[in-house]
């Protein structure tokens, strides 16, 4: 099927790419002209403006936003509005909070134009493992749009979990999950860097703990290709940012009367990240590099 696709950064573009491999046609729009003509390049139709994007596409339109989450969102999604149609639907693909998805629901319903949050989980490495997708709106609209899901997700990686807003609310939840698991992992390996009595090899350890050991997973598989010698771990700054998800998902902790003590010690933890250039947050730091390609600060 056709779909537009709003924002041709590295998530957006991969996500594009990967539709068109599956034999879906997709238009796309980015007010970088250097990111339209990269996702033309792998067989994105690009347009220079909203309006010129909106005419490549056919009714009824399905038009994915993919941008960074809060007024930037909100705003495209309001300009966008203003060139769809009755029976167009708009799939909000960012870390945008839930109660906004629900207030933007609401609006395009008024208009007649369809919403789906889908929460979109997969980073850099989504364009040949697949994206893990939350979705969430009205049964007809997911319906409609179901054979853009079933392309980007691997088998079993994609499922409709709700009414407007629980796509965000759930992927909000899967981001704090994911501060926990790092905290984990960056706090373990910061004691066995400690024992220099031992000289362990830290690299070797996260290795061996990806076959057979309890412990392992993806996020442990990233682990090991950032303690790789090459990748000079030790020069990285240890500077995490938290991009919002930890502290929806602890200010709703809060409201709801739900511990959750790990998910609220790793948030701390990247605030106190700012000043302290610990062991512990320079592999955050590398954690979040490997499966999101964020950027990186390299010391002086």
């Amino acid at each position: 099927m056709q779909l537009g696709m709003i924002g041709l950064g590295k998530m957006g573009a991969n996500m594009a790419t990967r539709l068109i491999r599956d034999g879906h046609k997709v238009a796309g729009y980015d007010p970088e002209e250097d990111a339209r003509a990269a996702a033309s390049a792998n067989g994105v139709l690009p347009a220079a403006s909203l309006e010129e994007f909106v005419k490549l596409l056919n009714a009824p339109r399905v038009v994915w936003v993919m941008v960074p989450a809060g007024q930037p969102t909100v705003s495209t999604i309001n300009n966008l509005s203003k060139l769809l149609s009755d029976g167009d639907i708009v799939i909000d693909g960012g870390n945008s909070n839930y109660k906004e998805a629900a207030d933007i629901a609401k609006h395009l319903d008024e208009l007649g134009i369809g919403f789906i949050d889908a929460g979109t989980s997969g980073g850099i490495w989504g364009l040949e493992e697949g994206y893990c997708l939350m979705v969430g709106g009205e049964p007809k609209h997911v319906s409609a749009c179901e054979p853009i899901f079933t392309s980007l997700a691997p088998e079993g990686g994609y499922a409709h979990v709700g009414p407007a807003g629980a796509g965000h609310f759930v992927k909000m939840v899967h981001n704090g999950i994911e501060y926990g698991i790092m905290q984990a992992y960056a706090e373990g390996f910061a004691i066995m860097k400690s024992a220099d009595e031992f000289s362990l090899d830290m690299h070797q350890i996260a290795s061996i703990w990806r076959y057979g050991s309890v412990v392992r997973s993806w996020l442990l598989d990233l682990t090991e290709r950032a303690l790789r010698p090459e990748y000079h771990i030790e020069e990285i700054e240890g500077y995490v940012v938290d991009s919002g998800e930890g502290r929806w998902t602890l200010e709703e902790a809060i409201s709801r009367g739900v511990p959750a003590p790990a998910m609220a010690v790793s948030l701390f933890n990247r605030f106190s990240s700012r000043d302290p250039d610990s062991f512990s947050n320079k592999l955050l730091a590398a954690l979040r590099n490997q499966f999101g390609g964020h950027a990186i600060k390299k010391e002086d």
